[in-house]
């Protein structure tokens, strides 16, 4: 007979009775592990079903179809009422007096467990992995989806089974089983900083992004003139455009014949020998001007040898 992937054997074990928690029986200890109280006429059904130590069974909430499963650890209760963990009956959903569907069950040696902390508390405990296999040695079977609760130093640190191997429910009795643990519920990743070369970066791209000014135009031949002795000149040269230069005239036009009596006229007013066309004219008017008159120079006397005094050895 198979239920839920698991081997029943024999005849099972099936019966509702009305849940209560550990505390109606002044047994708060049991808290910390899975082990119900069942009435003894459930003693006496298990024995005559030779049913294998140790003792586990399912426990199921027909109203909210939620399940977990759990060990045995006396037959003392009241007929009709079994006792069981408070944290198991949240599990559950399950309030007092509620009725639970018990079945036994056997379940494979667990190979692998997934716990998650519900907060970092639980991690700042000076040695989390014993207290937690302490604790455990206290349960009979981890169920995937169950919350199970640790007690350490009078506070109550809750653990939840994310995942279960070989199956959704393990035995963990006299098995050695590999434990893996999950960030806690309420852990937060740390903000990262952003690295100072993204932002200088971000600076560059702003830069470039900005709109750059305009730069001055190159305008050559534009320093002053100096004259070979030294001395500052009065000349100011006439500097042409070089754009209007770059442009092509083409011959015979009048903008190049405009242009050339421009440039001679600004040559003569310049006082300077010109060299092309209009050369012959610039000479006439030059001969029309008077030279200067020179002052006259100085004669220097001629060299003439032997003309100086005489002296005789005797003085």
């Amino acid at each position: 007979m198979y239920f839920d992937r698991y081997d029943y054997l024999g005849n099972s074990f099936e019966q509702t009775y009305r849940c209560y928690p550990t505390s109606f029986i002044d047994k708060p200890q049991l808290e910390g592990g899975d082990k119900i109280i069942m009435p003894p006429s459930a003693l006496d059904r298990l024995a005559s079903l030779h049913i294998e130590y140790p003792m586990l069974f399912e426990l199921r909430n027909a109203a909210t179809k939620r399940s977990s499963h759990c060990g045995v650890l006396e037959f003392i209760a009241e007929e009709g009422m079994v006792y069981m963990p408070y944290w198991m009956m949240q599990n559950l959903l399950l309030q007092e007096g509620d009725i639970v569907q018990i079945k036994n069950v056997t379940l494979p040696k667990g190979s692998y467990v997934k716990l998650q902390p519900h907060t970092k508390d639980f991690l700042d405990i000076s040695n989390p992995k014993a207290i937690l296999e302490t604790t455990l040695r206290n349960y009979s079977c981890l169920t995937t989806g169950d919350s199970i609760m640790v007690p350490y130093n009078n506070k109550k640190y809750y653990i939840d089974i994310v995942e279960t191997k070989p199956t959704s429910a393990i035995s963990i009795i006299e098995t050695d089983c590999e434990v893996d643990f999950a960030p806690p519920l309420d852990y937060k990743e740390p903000e990262r900083s952003q690295p100072s070369g993204l932002s200088n970066k971000a600076q560059v791209e702003d830069a470039l992004a900005e709109p750059v000014a305009d730069e001055q135009k190159y305008n050559p031949f534009s320093g002053s003139a100096r004259r070979l002795d030294g001395k500052p000149s009065t000349y100011a040269p006439n500097v042409p455009n070089l754009e209007k230069c770059s442009q092509p005239e083409v011959a015979g036009s009048k903008s190049s014949t405009t242009s050339t009596s421009q440039s001679s006229a600004s040559r003569k007013t310049s006082g300077k020998l010109v060299f092309g066309s209009n050369a012959g004219h610039a000479t006439k008017e030059a001969q029309r001007v008077p030279p200067k008159e020179e002052p006259p120079k100085k004669e220097e006397p001629k060299f003439e040898a032997f003309t100086g005094k005489k002296y005789s050895l005797k003085g």
